[in-house]
């Protein structure tokens, strides 16, 4: 159809992409035509916001590396990833659920660990972190063989392929849940951290006045054929922004117990304050598919 006035041109877009035999993409991109198109019209959107758009667009694509996934951090940081991981995870919201977004920093190939070894690779300051956990299905039973990814920030606040001065992989490891469910290994306790601003979603958070700090926290990917993949956090529970959160991942469920030791510590080597950390993840039926890796 010809278009004669701005109120055609949604119908005729969505008309055209009609043909599409795929029937989630015909659903998909309707709706996705419906709303950006709505947004349009709510605010009126000039032709140079249009263009600042657009280029913003073009500039979390040429931000985006190896090393550093802009795409992600923008999507997380508008609370995106949140959204979407709640919709897809504990029932659309109906329970509480132990997922969380997944991140820019996960790394796919992480080295296979004995359970209770150490994840730092390179001299690392920090207090020691001893970390013991279980994985449980729905009905309380213990899980053997799952692949359980972890990984974290260093306390300087920067993930190992951000920070030449750390060995690769430093913090990273892969542990099996044993007999019991069960998993373990030392790291050092967690500190906040500023995400990267030096990119768009830097200049969309100065704009709005808003701090770019994420609280201290674990990231856990659960992987077992027959169970959904669980991406999950688990944050320290006495982080100044738990409840500010830049990318607004966290949930009451997440929220860990990271205790400070007392008594003698569990390695010979501790000098100093130590603390701890026991948590239980549950697993839930359904398709065991591994994220694709946002950095290499």
């Amino acid at each position: 159809m010809i278009i004669s006035k701005q109120e055609d041109v949604t119908g005729v877009v969505i008309g055209a992409m009609s043909g599409a035999p795929n029937d989630r993409l015909r659903t998909v991109m309707a709706s996705f035509v419906r709303h950006v198109h709505a947004f349009a019209r709510e605010v009126r959107l000039t032709e140079a916001e249009f263009e600042f758009a657009i280029d913003f667009l073009n500039r979390i694509g040429q931000a985006t590396n190896d090393a550093h996934n802009e795409a992600v951090l923008f999507s997380d940081a508008i609370g995106l990833s949140t959204l979407v991981c709640l919709l897809n995870n504990g029932q659309d919201g109906a329970s509480e659920t132990a997922a969380a977004l997944l991140g820019p920093f996960w790394r796919a190939n992480a080295p296979q660990m004995e359970n209770g070894a150490s994840i730092l690779r390179s001299p690392t300051p920090g207090a020691p972190l001893f970390v013991d956990c279980n994985i449980r299905d729905g009905q309380g039973r213990p899980m053997s063989n799952v692949r359980v990814d972890v990984w974290q920030a260093s306390p300087s606040g920067m993930y190992e392929n951000q920070d030449a001065g750390q060995a690769d992989m430093n913090l990273r490891g892969v542990f099996i849940s044993d007999e019991n469910g069960r998993f373990s290994f030392r790291s050092v306790k967690p500190a906040g951290y500023p995400v990267p601003t030096d990119g768009p979603t830097g200049e969309m958070l100065a704009a709005q006045k808003r701090h770019p700090y994420r609280p201290a926290h674990l990231h856990v990917l659960a992987y077992k054929p027959g169970f959904k993949t669980l991406i999950t956090q688990v944050f320290v529970d006495d982080d100044q922004h738990l409840e500010s959160d830049v990318v607004f991942g966290v949930t009451r469920a997440l929220i860990g117990d990271f205790r400070k030791g007392q008594g003698t510590p569990p390695a010979p080597d501790v000098d100093g304050d130590w603390f701890s950390l026991n948590y239980t993840f549950v697993m839930e039926p359904g398709e065991a598919v591994l994220p694709h890796p946002p950095i290499k």
